[in-house]
Order: C-alpha cells, then structure tokens, then sequence
C-alpha cells in the first residue's frame, strides 16, 4: 500500500477520484454542451487521458452523444460532445395532504407523463397500500424499466432521507414509515425519499431561475406550511431531519390544536384548509363573494384555485382572508429573516402560484417589520418552476444524488 507524508492511501480512494472526476465531466458537459473534450479538461484542470477516459464510459453509458465538429484552433478539429437526457428516465412522486402526484421525467427533468390522484381518507398504511398501487399501476404502463434510474419520492414532514424514513407525517399519520426499502423490496428500483420544500429548495437551485443565490429560504403554501433553508450554497436538514417546520412554530399558545399535538401552530392561521375554513365560515354568515359562481354553488367543489381566481377579479371577501393570512405567514417568515439572514426569499405551493398578491402584501409586511438592515436588498419572489416544482423537485434529489449536478 503506498505511503505519502506517513499516511496510508485507501485502496478505494482511485475509484473514488474516477467517480468524482465522472461527475464533474458529466456536469459540464450537461451545462455546456456541444463541448470539446479539450475543453472539458481545461474548465476543471484535468488531464486529457482522464477526460477522454470519462467521456467513453459516458458514451458507453448512453448519456453522453458525440454530435459534430467544433471549430479548430490549428490543429485538427475536436470532435464535440452533449448530455443525451433522453437516454434514461426516472419516476418522480408527490405525496401532499391531498394528492399523490406521479410523473416520468427524462434526466433534464422534463415531464413526459403526469398523473395526480386524490388521497380522500387514507391515512397511516392505507396511504402506504395507495402508493404502492399507483406506482404498480403506473409502471406497468411505462415498459421495460432498463432504463430507469430510480424513483424518487417527497412528502411533508420529518424525513430521514439518508435511510429513506418518512419519520413523522402528522397529516397522513405516518411514522417511521420505511418507505425507500418498501419501493425497492416491491419493484426492484433504486428509490430516493425526502421532504418535499428541501426538495422543492434544490429544484430552484440547480434547474430553476436561483442558480447564483447561496443563502435563501423557500416557503410553500399549500394543505400545509413548509419551508427549506439553503445556508453558504448546502441545504440545512438539521440533526434528524426535522429543519424547516415552519408551519408547526407557535404563533399563539390560546390557539386552536394542531394536527401535531401543538396549539396554535401557524399553519393553522396560513395554508388552504385555514383558508378554506374562514371562507365557508364568511360565507356561511352571508358574506357575498364571486367564489360561489366558480364553484357553481356547491361549497364542497371550493379549491385554491378558485380562490386564486377570486384574488384575481378582487373579489372583497377573498381579498380580506388573503391580507390576513398573509400578515400572518409576514410574521412568522420575520423571524426566519432575522434568524437566518437570507439574499431572497421563493414563496411557492398552490396559494402562491400566480398569486401577484400575496407577494405584494407579504412583501409590504416584511418590510414594515423587518429589521432595515436585513431587508435592504432581500428579495421576496415567486417560484419559478410553476406547478410542476412538486415532481420536479423529486426528480432533482435523484439527479443530485445520482449524477452529483453542481449545486
């Protein structure tokens, strides 16, 4: 074994040079592809024999393709090369309070096919039954699963991603749901499971539109209330998983009970069924509003959507209910501005897609309430992923994982 300053040299740690070189070469040319392999060594300092090396285990692989000649520099003209995304694909899952969303992405992360489908009552392991169902029912239709890379999984709550363990859900009343090993006994497929904002957080960072950003937040509004926390460019998980339960921070300690246990989280003051509840409550003591005419009189066929549209037509009742919940939701992310500084701040979910209010009003609270100093260049912005930020969230903890892409 050799010996350099004194110190044994692990027999594994060629290998795992190779594989780290592997993704370094297999991340730049997905960034900056049709690109030479001249070129691929001098953006990273690496020899040419260990750039050519890579590429042909890439080309081997099927994710990388040879597609022509670059320009030449005196000598004869490089041949170039680009990430061939299509090669393989992967199966991303959204699991919230309400729906199972199912999609098969291509490695780019680009939906070949979705499907959503309602949770209705199930809880504890009858969500398990379902999952497991949709899955089996969905790749039966998919063909021959050569050439998946694994299915990847996001969910509420507390999750150990490094074992796969869906910790503690308390809406679908799951706990220590082992999940990643349920998926891979059953269908043989390497699978990933996470919480859905580090999900939603990484999907902005490495295929959104907040590539450059090292420190932000993002918060998600939807049957609950999330957030993730990128801290000098690596997200903040904290000891067990559990970082980022912003929806389960007390706000009010004479409030109503909590799914969890807690009183007066505040998630039960900003997320749609808080929203919802106020609006029947409203409608119910005869305020008039535009959301009955979209739901066609039938108050169970309310959803976020409507109300999202009701926002825009400037519909009184739903105007109120948004100020107040978004005063709310502006107090609690004040003291996330002051714990952890951050340069921007990514509101998403389905209350705050394509909801130009929201960000207006949240933005005004923060910066009223806010200390100056930490407000003075913080940006507060929609995601820009739309909708489908919940599958593909899914699809980026697999491909960072896999494929190492530069975070």
């Amino acid at each position: 074994m050799n010996k350099r300053d004194g110190v044994k040299r692990r027999t594994g740690d060629l290998k795992l040079i190779q594989e780290l070189n592997r993704s370094i070469i297999l991340d730049t040319i997905r960034q900056y592809g049709p690109i030479s392999r001249s070129e691929i060594a001098k953006r990273n300092k690496l020899s040419p024999t260990t750039v050519t090396s890579a590429v042909s285990e890439l080309i081997r692989d099927a994710l990388v393709s040879e597609v022509g000649v670059g320009e030449s520099n005196g000598g004869r003209k490089p041949i170039l090369v680009q990430f061939s995304p299509d090669s393989r694909f992967l199966i991303g899952i959204s699991i919230s309070g309400s729906k199972l969303t199912i999609a098969q992405m291509n490695l780019e992360a680009r939906i070949r096919k979705k499907e959503a489908y309602p949770i209705k009552l199930n809880q504890g392991d009858s969500v398990l039954a379902f999952l497991m169902d949709v899955i089996e029912r969905f790749l039966s239709r998919a063909g021959s699963l050569d050439n998946c890379m694994g299915i990847s999984i996001v969910t509420q709550g507390i999750v150990d991603s490094a074992k796969g363990v869906i910790r503690y859900n308390p809406k679908l009343r799951l706990r220590d749901a082992p999940v990643k090993e349920m998926v891979e006994q059953r269908f043989g497929v390497d699978t990933w499971v996470d919480n859905d904002t580090n999900a939603y957080l990484l999907a902005e960072k490495t295929l959104g539109h907040f590539r450059h950003y090292q420190n932000m937040l993002y918060v998600t509004i939807g049957d609950g209330l999330g957030a993730s926390l990128l801290m000098d460019g690596a997200i903040y998980r904290g000891y067990k998983g559990g970082a980022g339960e912003f929806g389960h921070t007390t706000i009010d300690r004479a409030g109503m009970r909590c799914d969890c246990g807690n009183i007066g989280c505040l998630e039960n003051y900003v997320s749609w069924p808080a929203i919802y509840s106020k609006l029947l409550s409203a409608l119910a003591k005869g305020k008039a509003s535009s959301i009955m005419a979209l739901a066609h009189d039938d108050l169970n066929e309310i959803n976020a959507k409507m109300f999202r549209q009701a926002l825009a037509e400037k519909d009184a009742l739903a105007v109120s209910i948004l100020e107040e919940t978004a005063s709310y939701l502006a107090a609690g992310m004040v003291n996330l501005i002051h714990l952890f500084n951050p340069e921007v701040i990514i509101l998403g979910g389905e209350i705050a897609f394509e909801n130009g209010l929201l960000i207006e009003k949240v933005r005004e609270y923060v910066c009223e309430y806010a200390h100056g100093i930490l407000t003075e260049e913080l940006e507060i912005r929609p995601n820009s992923l739309g909708e489908d930020v919940e599958v593909v969230g899914a699809a980026a903890i697999l491909l960072q994982d896999v494929f190492q892409f530069s975070l």
